[in-house]
C-alpha cells in the first residue's frame, strides 16, 4: 500500500523537489498551495488550494487525506520581506506551523492515526552565534522572519514532548537551486548574469557582499528532510555542507563562469541591506551524517554552474522573443 505524505508549499523550491522525491518512492503526494501558485508542481500530485492561516481547513484536509507524513514548507519565507510584513510573517511562518501541529494532534484524537511531522527550520534562527553551528547552538533571531521559525522550533518540540507526536525539526541553512525564487539574491545574481552576457541589462545592484552563507543544492536538502521522517525516534539535525562563502565568492563563480567581471556591471544599494545583519552562517552537519547518514553531494561551484546555465537558457528564450518582436 502506498505511503500518503501531505506537503504545505509544495509550489516552492523544497517542496517541488520533495515532490519528486517522494513520487519517485512511490508515494501519493498532495499539496497545500496557494490559488493559482503551480509553477513547479508536478502534474502527479493532487494539489489542494489554501494556506496556513486557516486551521480549519488543516484539519479537515487531514481528515480527508490521512497521511502517513506531513512536511511543513510553506511561509514567508524572505528575510528583508520580513521587515515590511512582520506580523503576516509570523502568523504564516510561526502560527502557521502551530496551527499544523494542532491540526496533527486533534487529527490523532478523533481517528487514532498520527503522521509523522516535519518542520521546516532555518540557520536564521541562530543570528550571529560563533560558527560553525549545530543543534546545541543557542538562537539569536535578527529578523521577523527569523523569530517566527524560533517560536515554529519550539512548538514543534513542545508538540514533541508535551504530546508524544513524532515531530522532528530540520535547521537547513540556504539551499539553493534553478528553482530559487528571482527575489533571492542566488538567483538575483544568476539571472542578471546571464542577462548582461547577452546584453539584456547592463547592471546589478545588490546589497551587503560580504554576508557569509552556508549553501548548498536543494535537491540533497530534501533527502535529508525526509530521512529525519525515517529514523526511529524523533530528533532534530542541521542540515549543511559545512562550508562558508560570502555573496562576492558567488558573484565571481557566476560571471567567472560566463566570462565577465563582475565588478564592471555590480553596484551597491544601502537599501538592499536588512536593518540587522548575519555576518556569517556556517552549519556543522555532523549528527545528520552520522545518525542519517546524509551527505551533500552538490559543491559550491557546482551549484553556481547549474543555476547559471539554466538562467541563460531562459535569457536565450528572451533574446529569441525579442528578435522575433523586432522583425514584425
Amino acid at each position: 500500500m502506498k505511503r500518503v505524505a501531505l506537503i504545505t508549499g509544495l509550489s516552492g523550491q523544497d517542496g517541488s523537489y520533495l515532490t519528486e522525491f517522494l513520487l519517485d518512492r512511490d508515494y501519493e503526494v498532495h499539496g497545500l498551495v496557494p490559488y493559482g501558485r503551480r509553477e513547479f508542481c508536478d502534474r502527479r500530485a493532487e494539489l489542494h488550494y489554501g494556506d496556513l492561516t486557516d486551521g480549519s481547513h488543516l484539519t479537515s484536509l487531514l481528515t480527508r487525506i490521512a497521511p502517513d507524513e506531513v512536511y511543513n514548507l510553506a511561509a514567508q519565507s524572505h528575510v528583508r520581506v520580513s521587515f515590511d510584513l512582520p506580523v503576516y510573517t509570523a502568523d504564516v511562518t510561526g502560527l502557521g506551523a502551530l496551527r499544523v501541529l494542532e491540526a496533527i494532534r486533534q487529527h490523532r484524537e478523533s481517528t487514532g492515526r498520527e503522521p509523522r511531522f516535519y518542520q521546516a527550520s532555518s540557520s536564521e534562527m541562530f543570528g550571529n552565534a560563533p560558527s560553525p553551528q549545530d543543534e546545541t547552538t543557542p538562537f539569536g533571531p535578527r529578523s521577523p522572519y527569523a523569530c517566527a521559525k524560533v517560536f515554529a522550533y519550539w512548538q514543534t518540540v513542545n508538540y514533541r514532548e508535551a504530546y508524544k507526536l513524532f515531530a522532528v525539526n530540520g535547521i537547513l541553512f540556504n539551499h539553493e537551486s534553478p528553482r530559487r525564487g528571482e527575489h533571492f539574491v542566488t538567483r538575483k545574481i544568476t539571472r542578471a548574469a546571464a542577462r548582461i552576457k547577452l546584453g539584456l541589462q547592463d547592471r546589478l545592484v545588490l546589497g551587503n557582499l560580504d554576508a557569509r552563507r552556508d549553501w548548498g543544492f536543494a535537491g540533497d536538502y530534501v533527502e535529508a528532510m525526509w530521512l529525519m521522517l525515517q529514523h526511529e525516534e524523533p530528533d532534530d539535525f542541521v542540515i549543511a555542507t559545512g562550508e562558508t562563502h560570502s555573496v562576492r565568492d558567488f558573484l565571481e563563480q557566476v560571471f567567472g563562469y560566463l566570462d565577465l567581471d563582475y565588478n564592471n556591471h555590480v553596484e551597491t544599494d544601502p537599501r538592499f541591506c536588512r536593518p540587522t545583519e548575519i555576518d556569517a552562517l556556517c552549519g556543522d552537519a555532523s549528527k545528520a551524517r552520522r545518525i542519517l547518514n546524509w551527505e551533500p553531494r552538490v559543491s559550491f561551484s557546482e551549484l553556481a554552474r547549474l543555476m547559471t546555465e539554466h538562467d541563460l537558457e531562459i535569457a536565450r528564450s528572451d533574446c529569441d522573443g525579442v528578435a522575433t518582436e523586432s522583425s514584425q
